[in-house]
């Protein structure tokens, strides 16, 4: 059976632009937002403050009233930033269909929890975690909105639920694979963000190819190395969830993540890069957290320890290249070999 209904909980860029993916694959989406303007907006058919010059297909209405737009929907998307989910599907959460699919669009870990979006979302929904699945890849929200073609991973640990939300947003420029590695695909998305804000500095520094490489590959272990420590599968990294995924994010303007490491690295300050920024920086609100993971089950990231080290002040932009290539030598790969 396929799913006709869907309610997207986030107005941002990612959030309209796959509203607008489900309703080219012939779903009808109520979306949902706290800012009465942005929803008279898209009510009237574009969301001018993320997605501006994009027209919205009528198959996409808006409301700022959380329980009528998650009300009677076969599926229900996840897309505000990963602090603000917890209070958001616990506001939802009493106006659920029975036998309602969640899905996640948000990127990195809470802080404090240091708990990925799925179990956030399981605690906080009340749902089964048979009926949560997450989706991540190589989607630049801007770049899908103009319908140009990509390709992305639903997981879940429910493989025909994958497919089921695979089948409902599957259209003639977006096509998704499915996964049974929940945990791979959401710490790929994760952690690839912080590797972005790395390579954005050092694009900023005005380094060269050969640094984004090393850092894109560098980055790709540290990921991999961290998913597989928490039972992911390794193979995972090497999809559209990991490298795909982490060679868009860390090779635009157009990610927020390398956007704010490309203007730390052209000399602004860390607060005037956020507020630059036009919405949340995931690699940034996330790195702490991941660092955090990482080091309570003996996990080496050094890129992203050297993020952390410049976000939090400690280090300044110049000193990530002396924090990395001073480090022991090891053998190539994601495992943990010194020579």
């Amino acid at each position: 059976m396929s799913m006709t209904t869907a309610a997207v909980l986030g107005t941002g860029a990612w959030g309209t632009t796959f509203a607008q993916v489900l309703a080219d694959a012939g779903v009808s989406v109520t979306m949902w937002g706290r800012n009465a303007d942005t929803i008279s907006f898209i009510n009237g058919g574009e969301n001018p403050t993320y997605l501006p010059g994009i027209a919205l297909s009528e198959r996409i209405s808006a409301t700022t009233d959380i329980a009528e737009a998650v009300a009677g929907r076969e599926l229900v998307v996840v897309a505000v930033p990963v602090k603000a989910v917890r209070a958001t599907l616990s506001a939802a959460r009493e106006s659920f269909a029975p036998d309602v699919a969640l899905l996640s669009l948000a990127k990195g870990l809470e802080l404090g929890s240091l708990k990925r979006v799925d179990e956030i979302i399981a605690e906080a929904s009340g749902v089964p975690s048979g009926r949560i699945a997450v989706l991540s890849g190589p989607n630049l929200s801007r770049e899908i909105a103009e319908r140009q073609p990509t390709a992305t991973v639903v997981a879940a640990t429910d493989v025909e639920l994958a497919k089921e939300i695979a089948k409902a947003c599957h259209n003639s420029y977006f096509r998704p694979y499915v996964s049974t590695d929940v945990v791979g695909t959401e710490m790929a998305g994760a952690t690839k963000n912080v590797i972005a804000v790395a390579i954005g500095a050092a694009e900023g520094l005005g380094l060269g190819i050969n640094t984004r490489s090393t850092l894109m590959t560098r980055g790709l272990a540290e990921m991999t190395r961290l998913g597989t420590a928490l039972g992911a599968d390794p193979a995972t990294f090497a999809g559209l969830a990991g490298i795909g995924d982490l060679i868009a994010t860390c090779s635009t303007t157009l990610s927020r993540n390398f956007a704010f490491g490309h203007r730390v690295g052209t000399g602004m300050s860390v607060e005037d890069a956020l507020a630059a920024s036009a919405g949340v920086v995931e690699g940034v609100a996330s790195a702490i957290p991941i660092l955090q993971l990482a080091q309570s089950i003996g996990v080496d990231m050094p890129i992203t320890t050297a993020v952390v080290e410049v976000v939090e002040g400690r280090a300044g932009i110049n000193d990530m290249g002396n924090m990395l290539l001073s480090r022991p030598r090891k053998m190539d790969g994601w495992k943990i070999e010194l020579v």
